[in-house]
C-alpha cells in the first residue's frame, strides 16, 4: 500500500492507497509543534481503527508548503514504516511543462493538482484550490502549467475581520441565505462566502479570456474544476465551476508516485537511511 500526505498550512489530507485505489482518507489539523511521534500515533490509531496495517504500507509519498513539517514527516517515514519518503519537488517527474517564470516557485500542492486534474480530465483547465489560500491554475490543452493566481482564503479572510477589528467577532464559514442582513453575525458571512464566489466567478472568466486571446490552439472549452475543503460550499453560488473533485491532490500523489516508483527505488532509499534507521532504533 501507499500512504499519500499532502500538507496544507491549515490541514494535512492523509490517503492510503491500494494499488490505484484510495481505500481509506483522513484530514488532520497542521501542528508545526507535534513531533514524528505524535503523528506516528495519531497514524497508528486511525490504521487500527480502520482495520488497517502500519507493516502493509510499502512506500510514502509526500506534498507539502510548509517546510518544518517536511522533516517531521520524513522521521516518520523511516521510524514507523522504516523508508524515507519520496518528496514532491526538484528532480520528480510530472509529465507537465512549468512555464513559471522560477519553476521551483510554484507550490507542489498546484504542481500535484495540476497534474491529476490533466490526468483525470484533460485539457485546457482551470483548477481552483480553496485551502488556506484560493489558488487558481491554468494548464493548457498541451500539459503546460501556465501559470495563475493566489488569491486569501475564506478563513484567512475571516481571521483577518476578527483580528483586525475591535468588535467584530469570530464566525462560522456559512451561507446566510441573503445578503440583506439584519445581524452583524450573518452580515460577515454574506460578506465573506458570497463575495469569495464573486471573486471565483470573475478570476476565472478573467483566465478564461486571457487563455483564449494568448495561449488556445483549439475551440475546445476550458473545463473549471475546484478542490479543497471548501470547494463544495463555494461551488452553489460560483456559477463559473463545473465539478468538484475533493480527493484531487491525493490522486495526484497517487498518479506522481507511480511516474517516479522506478526512479526512486525503495532498496536505494533504504540503503541510503540505514544509519538513520540504527540511530531511531537506539
Amino acid at each position: 500500500m501507499l500512504m499519500a500526505f499532502d500538507v496544507g498550512n491549515t490541514n494535512i489530507v492523509l490517503g492510503v492507497f491500494d494499488g490505484k485505489n484510495l481505500i481509506q482518507s483522513w484530514r488532520l489539523a497542521t501542528d508545526k509543534e507535534k513531533s514524528a511521534d505524535e503523528y506516528g500515533m495519531i497514524i497508528n490509531e486511525l490504521f487500527m481503527y480502520n482495520g488497517l496495517k502500519i507493516s502493509d504500507v510499502d512506500d510514502v509519498i509526500i506534498s507539502t508548503v510548509v517546510p518544518s513539517i517536511s522533516y517531521t514527516l520524513q522521521h516518520l517515514a523511516i521510524k514507523y514504516f522504516n523508508i524515507r519518503a519520496i518528496e514532491v519537488g526538484p528532480g520528480i517527474k510530472t509529465g507537465m511543462i512549468i512555464k513559471y517564470d522560477n519553476p521551483k516557485q510554484v507550490g507542489a500542492d498546484r504542481i500535484v493538482n495540476a497534474v491529476a486534474a490533466y490526468h483525470k480530465y484533460g485539457g485546457p483547465l482551470i483548477v481552483i484550490d480553496f485551502g488556506t489560500a484560493t489558488t487558481f491554475c491554468c494548464i493548457s490543452e498541451n500539459c503546460e502549467y501556465l501559470g495563475g493566481t493566489i488569491a486569501p482564503g475564506l478563513v484567512i479572510s475571516s481571521d483577518a475581520l476578527f483580528e483586525k477589528t475591535a468588535k467584530l467577532p469570530r464566525v462560522e464559514l456559512l451561507e446566510p441565505g441573503h445578503v440583506i442582513c439584519r445581524n452583524t453575525i450573518e452580515s460577515m458571512q454574506a460578506g465573506l462566502v458570497y463575495g469569495h464566489m464573486g471573486v471565483v466567478d470573475f478570476i476565472v472568466n478573467k483566465m478564461k479570456e486571457e487563455y483564449k486571446e494568448k495561449y488556445a490552439k483549439s475551440e475546445k472549452p476550458i473545463q473549471v474544476i475546484a478542490t479543497g475543503g471548501l470547494a463544495t460550499m463555494v461551488s452553489r453560488g460560483a456559477k463559473s465551476i463545473d465539478k468538484v473533485d475533493r480527493l484531487l491532490t491525493l490522486e495526484g500523489l497517487q498518479f506522481i508516485y507511480e511516474k517516479n516508483r522506478n526512479n526512486f527505488s525503495r532498496r536505494s532509499r533504504e540503503s541510503s537511511e540505514s544509519i538513520e534507521l540504527k540511530a531511531l532504533r537506539i
